[in-house]
């Protein structure tokens, strides 16, 4: 992959549409009346966007082809939820949708544990040396008697040989009597905080829309596209010190609005 250039296995990014805004809004009302060619002209038409993020990603170790599907999927998902009569561009609402999605795939993807050399060496000296010990004295050495023959500690001992262990996954049966099976997953506590937390991001969306736009585009700047104050600044001609205090204020107005 070139260094500012995105590259798709059968994909001429050049000859990629691009749509103007009003294009987008005509798009929309066809797609919300049914037609699903527009939603599809929509996705094609903001491919650009999914390449522009993936620009971010260049030093990464997954596939470019694998990132822009995924990223596709993100901006399927954005266009499939955005509201037009909110006053926000599609590109501003989609990025962090897609970075999401891009982020999430990079981290399942990336290996789930990581045990050094020298602790599965550690860990296969212990297996060793419990199968000598249980061989000469026909019983199992005790973490504490195996500490003491390797001048460790107990933890030491634990941590080296949970390093040997393979991960389990959620969806692992962990029960099956001949019927439906039991999953590692279904027997992990549900979080009792999702109401609440559903309800404080409605409650943040709500305030967040009543700002102006251009605090409100701050803040999707700042806090989920992730650009810094001095970024903000530069595109909008203005000093880091106005950005921050524009910031905070917009800051203190959504939480009055929220109490």
């Amino acid at each position: 992959m070139a260094k500012y250039k995105v590259e798709i296995t059968g994909v001429n990014t050049s000859t990629l549409k691009v749509l103007s805004n009003e294009e987008q809004m005509a798009l929309f009302a066809r797609m919300h009346a049914g037609d699903e060619r527009a939603k599809d002209e929509l996705v094609i038409g903001n491919l650009r966007l999914v390449l522009s993020v993936l620009k971010k990603f260049h030093n990464t170790k997954c596939n470019m082809d694998d990132l822009f599907q995924i990223g596709v999927i993100g901006l399927i998902k954005a266009i499939e939820n955005f509201d037009p009569s909110l006053g926000l561009k599609l590109s501003t609402y989609a990025i962090p949708l897609i970075v999401g999605e891009v982020k999430r795939y990079n981290r399942d993807n990336q290996s789930s544990v990581r045990v050094s050399r020298g602790l599965k060496d550690f860990g296969f000296q212990i297996l060793n040396y419990k199968e000598q010990y249980t061989r000469e004295n026909g019983v199992e050495p005790s973490y504490e008697t195996i500490a003491k023959h390797f001048h460790s500690s107990v933890f030491q001992i634990a941590y080296a040989l949970d390093g040997l262990k393979e991960p389990m996954s959620i969806y692992e049966p962990i029960y099956n009597d001949g019927g439906e099976p039991i999953y590692l997953a279904d027997q992990l506590a549900e979080n009792k905080e999702v109401n609440e937390d559903r309800d404080n991001y409605l409650l943040l969306k709500k305030s967040l829309l009543k700002l102006k736009e251009r605090d409100r585009n701050i803040l999707i700047e700042r806090y989920i596209i992730g650009k810094t104050q001095i970024e903000i600044a530069e595109r909008l001609q203005i000093s880091q010190a106005q950005v921050s205090r524009i910031e905070k204020n917009a800051i203190l107005s959504m939480k009055k609005m929220m109490k």
